[in-house]
């Protein structure tokens, strides 16, 4: 029997694994490639990663602005993450692999019985769901339309592109609408560089429901890379994201991480520095509380998920409903005016996640600093949800 079993393999999945392992737990990683290479280009704010060794870090811009009616500079230092380098820190050898899919879980008084495609059986004291959006041992996807954030990206060699991303700089947000933006939906474009000299130039849809499908997003960056003399066919490799934004929080004996807890911050799209961060101490916390199982889960429940922190996530929530009835002319305003910020404010709504002073804070500065007209856009429930949360 092990202590803990973590289903999914992805960087969150191994992160928490590998604290319960260091913890002196019997874990296993469940999935059906448990080294599987992960494809997605990981970024995030320096000052949540400087726990991580240099080795995990594949570009660090000298600066990071964002584009909306100004040209702003983002006082804040970003990263991008190397991925191989990530999984050689995560990866603790003590953890057993096991190559198989969850089909099925049962609970009883000492833990969960997980079944696996096949017939197989694996009883754990801990069940941990880290399979994002798939939620393999929590429910499953999700019915129904969900908010989602979809880009599509190509990685160039970064002197094909240096008219849009400036080398060794990165643009978070370039609001400008692509030169065949149709259809009422708002996009933006995302460049950073990301090691031995590569540039990702990405088109993001920030939130929408349902989402909005890659092909408008790969023909806008076609359109945008044009105007620089760039062809599609100068890439190196294709991107494509998909990341759900309003998945309920978990409930029920099984323990989410990472996506599948609700971890992604639900007006920007980032989760896995929450979840790096959080992975010791849901670990100490699942450690304190075995052999018991209840009082496991319940322990690291309380750590992932204290009242604070939903307090924030439902304001942020919010945030994301207000974003998501923006056009695109109101979300170029937005964001002038939130990085037009002094940046521990920004910090606060970006990174705070228990921070509820700070998000309160934060709102009401948008708010006050937001001309009339966005102002409008934004009052619809905002303030009377925030003399709820103060309350």
């Amino acid at each position: 029997m092990f202590d803990v079993v973590v289903a999914g393999a992805g960087p969150t999945g191994w992160a928490l694994a590998s604290h319960c392992a260091r913890y002196g737990l019997r874990v296993a990683v469940l999935d059906p490639a448990p080294e599987r290479r992960w494809p997605a280009t990981y970024g995030g704010w320096a000052d949540e990663l400087e726990f991580l060794p240099g080795s995990t870090i594949a570009a660090r811009p000298s600066q990071t602005r964002v584009i909306t009616r100004a040209n702003q500079r983002v006082d804040r230092d970003y990263l991008i993450l190397r991925n191989a380098g990530l999984a050689r820190w995560l990866r603790e050898d003590t953890v057993e692999r096991i190559s198989a899919s969850a089909s099925g879980v049962r609970t009883g008084p000492h833990g969960v019985t997980i079944e696996l495609a096949g017939g197989r059986q694996l009883a754990s004291a801990v069940a941990v769901d880290a399979t994002g959006y798939a939620r393999a041992l929590s429910g499953g996807p999700v019915r129904g339309a969900r908010t989602e954030q979809t880009a599509f990206g190509l990685v160039f060699p970064e002197a094909v592109v240096a008219e849009l991303v400036e080398p060794g700089s990165a643009v978070l947000m370039d609001w400008r609408p692509a030169p065949n933006a149709t259809g009422g939906t708002a996009s933006f474009c995302y460049g950073v560089p990301v090691g031995t000299g590569q540039v990702l130039v990405e088109e993001t849809s920030l939130a929408k429901r349902p989402a909005l499908p890659y092909q408008p997003l790969r023909e806008r960056l076609a359109a945008r890379l044009a105007t620089a003399g760039v062809r599609t066919a100068q890439a190196l490799r294709t991107e494509r994201v998909r990341i759900p934004l309003d998945l309920p929080l978990p409930r029920g004996p099984v323990l989410g991480f990472g996506v599948a807890a609700g971890l992604v911050h639900p007006a920007t799209g980032y989760g896995l520095a929450s979840a790096l961060q959080l992975a010791e101490p849901v670990a100490a916390a699942i450690a304190g509380g075995l052999p018991n199982p209840a009082a496991a889960n319940s322990a690291a429940g309380a750590v992932l998920w204290p009242n604070r922190a939903r307090s924030v996530h439902a304001l942020r929530r919010y945030g994301l409903r207000a974003l998501r009835r923006m056009s695109g002319a109101e979300l170029a305003v937005f964001f002038e005016v939130f990085f037009g910020m002094d940046q521990p404010t920004q910090r606060a709504y970006l990174s705070g996640r228990d921070d509820l002073l700070g998000t309160l804070a934060a709102m009401r500065a948008i708010y006050a600093d937001s001309p009339s007209a966005l102002r409008r856009r934004l009052s619809g429930g905002m303030l009377p949800m925030i003399s709820r949360a103060a309350g």
